[in-house]
């Protein structure tokens, strides 16, 4: 009995052993199958947008936050003492250099210069009396009608009229300059500020408060300051020629204005390692205002023949950094590379691919090695500052 048990049970795991068997090289030819290349071409394609690796150049930027800072603000002040007859300006205007602004009343200034003419009258008069004495004096000299003395005292009074004439003549013309400095006109070209002084209001010579707030506006500089880790780049690009600069509202959206970078400060300040540039603007909207916050971008090198792909087709993992390239089959090749400088949505590949080959863009999280795809295309906008040669 126990010898039959053994037998069925002996049976039972060989046939189960055999149907295993069967099984597996069945699974086997399956798989060799569809590795074939007839299955290949049965493949799902995945859909992917790729782009073409081009060669160009790329330009490098520096950006930093600045201040518009006028090249020239003057405070208007009055150089004499009156009432004021009249304001010739409006608030918030763009004036000229030598605009009439503002009229202090003049008729002191214009009697003050009427006394003085007539003193240097006088004294011109009283200069000839005293010099035709003095000739009569030296001929009565000659004929020893008169001392030495008397003829000395004529001949310094003619000396003392003389000095007191060129005291007359300065009198004249500080009286001429009071006259004028009555009429306070506009030192420098900008835009004026907010009236400080209303008609009829007695103002004092050189107060301190003035008149009113000229700014220049046009042109007008941005300060900012870099790293003194670019010192260098930025040196070799100023050696190289004019370092344009391009000025962006503060959410750096929209741009400013355009121009170009102006000098550098002499030294680094230690406590941020940082050094001070100004550019000049135009600023011929005058869409630059005193004091304004702003985003200043700078080009500082440009990059020349760079094999330049998309920022989108650069992926990175525990490989290295990588790019699926497209190959004339449809499949795609996980190709490592090298990448250089980044700028924008725009990066410079140093080793690992060439131009002209394909590199996908969108689409790289369904594939692997050897995945086919196919091609979709989507509207691309040029990347920020990059050109492509022809």
């Amino acid at each position: 009995m126990n010898n039959k048990r053994l037998v069925s049970i002996l049976t039972l795991l060989a046939v189960a052993t055999g149907a295993a068997i069967f099984t597996l090289r069945s699974e086997r030819a399956r798989g060799a199958v569809s590795s074939s290349p007839d299955a290949a071409r049965h493949r799902v394609a995945v859909p992917v947008v790729a782009t073409q690796a081009k060669l160009g150049d790329l330009q490098r930027y520096l950006s930093a936050i600045g201040t518009v800072t006028p090249i020239t603000t003057v405070t208007v002040q009055s150089r004499v003492a009156g009432q004021i007859m009249a304001v010739n300006f409006r608030e918030g205007q763009t004036v000229k250099q030598g605009q009439l602004l503002i009229q202090i009343d003049p008729r002191p200034y214009q009697v003050q210069l009427e006394q003085a003419r007539g003193q240097l009258a006088h004294d011109t008069a009283t200069l000839r009396n005293d010099m035709v004495n003095l000739e009569r004096d030296r001929v009565l000299y000659g004929q020893n009608v008169i001392a030495r003395q008397t003829l000395d005292t004529q001949d310094a009074a003619v000396r003392q009229d003389r000095g007191t004439l060129l005291t007359d003549k300065a009198n004249v013309d500080n009286a001429k300059l009071q006259l004028v400095y009555s009429r306070i006109t506009a030192p420098i070209s900008g835009r004026i500020g907010l009236r400080l002084v209303d008609p009829g209001n007695i103002i004092q010579a050189n107060s301190t408060q003035g008149i009113a707030i000229i700014t220049q506006f046009q042109p007008i500089t941005v300060v900012f300051s870099i790293s003194e880790d670019n010192l260098e780049l930025v040196l070799a690009a100023m050696k190289a020629g004019a370092v344009p600069a391009e000025a962006y509202d503060r959410a750096f959206h929209n741009q400013l204005a355009t121009g170009s970078l102006l000098t550098m400060d002499n030294q680094i300040d230690t406590n941020t390692g940082t050094v001070k540039l100004k550019a000049e603007f135009s600023n011929q909207e005058q869409t630059l205002f005193p004091n304004q916050f702003v985003n200043v971008r700078m080009l500082a090198q440009t990059l020349h023949d760079q094999v330049l792909i998309p920022s989108a087709a650069v992926q990175r993992s525990s490989l290295g950094t990588f790019a699926y390239v497209v190959k004339p089959d449809k499949t795609v090749e996980l190709r490592k590379i090298e990448e250089g400088l980044t700028e924008g949505e725009t990066i410079s590949v140093q080793s690992g691919l060439a131009a002209g080959e394909t590199v996908v863009t969108s689409g790289m999280d369904r594939l692997q090695e050897g995945s086919l795809v196919t091609l979709q295309s989507q509207a691309s906008k040029p990347p920020l500052a990059v050109n492509i040669a022809q």
